[in-house]
This record gives C-alpha cells, structure tokens and sequence, in this order.
C-alpha cells in the first residue's frame, strides 16, 4: 500500500481532491470549485489554487459539509484505503435519528386530514 507522493512542492486542490476521492472525476471538483463549494482555508478556492500539506479544505456536498486537512500531497488517484492516508477527517458526525422535515405518508393516503394536519406541524414546531 504505497502512496505515490508528488514530486512537486503543491499540487492543484481539484486534482487532488479528485485523488483522494471526495469528487468521482476531476472535472465534478473543477466544477464544484468554479461553483464556489470548495474553500481552502476559509477563502473560496479556484480550481488551480495550490494546496499543501496543513491546509484546511472545506467541501460543500449535498446534505453537508466536509472538512478535510492535508496531511500528504498526491496528485494520482489511488485506492480507497491509501487515500484516507493524505488526509485527516474533522467533518462532524451527522445527526442520527428521524429526519425533520415531511414525514412520509403511505402512497395512495390521499391529503392529510385536519388531525393529521395538526400533527405535522406539531412535529415540525410550528405550533
């Protein structure tokens, strides 16, 4: 399990968060950091933007938000377990238990009654 580590001093933060695997393809973490969900050390990041060894990226996903800090540059994708080596996970665990929101009705339920009504936004805390 050897990570190929960069020859160079930075390497771009889309490249490498394509390398640790936050983003499927590089072109989805280009597209992510013109779109303004990347930021590198708390300053919006552009795609060629270097990183390097202590920096802190925050990665905007759907649903959350993850904080990665560079432990190691590399510049080449690799397996799952090798990634998790170049970086350190400070993205606080998601809340467990039941989703606010809507709660789910069976298909075909029809609108909900006054009652039920009621119930919901008693749930949601609205009332």
């Amino acid at each position: 399990m050897s990570i190929p580590a960069s020859t160079s001093k930075s390497v771009r933060v889309d490249a490498w968060l394509w390398a640790i695997r936050a983003y499927k393809t590089r072109s989805a973490a280009t597209a992510a950091c013109r779109a303004g969900h990347v930021r590198l050390n708390g300053n919006p990041a552009k795609a060629a933007q270097p990183v390097q060894p202590g920096d802190t990226i925050r990665v905007r996903q759907p649903g959350y938000e993850r904080i990665l800090e560079v432990r190691q540059l590399i510049a080449k994708r690799v397996g799952a377990e090798a990634a998790s080596h170049c970086f350190t996970d400070h993205t606080p665990p998601r809340p467990v238990g039941p989703a606010l929101g809507v709660p789910l009705r069976d298909r075909g339920a029809g609108r909900p009654t006054k009652k039920d009504r009621r119930e919901i936004d008693r749930l949601r805390g609205d009332r």
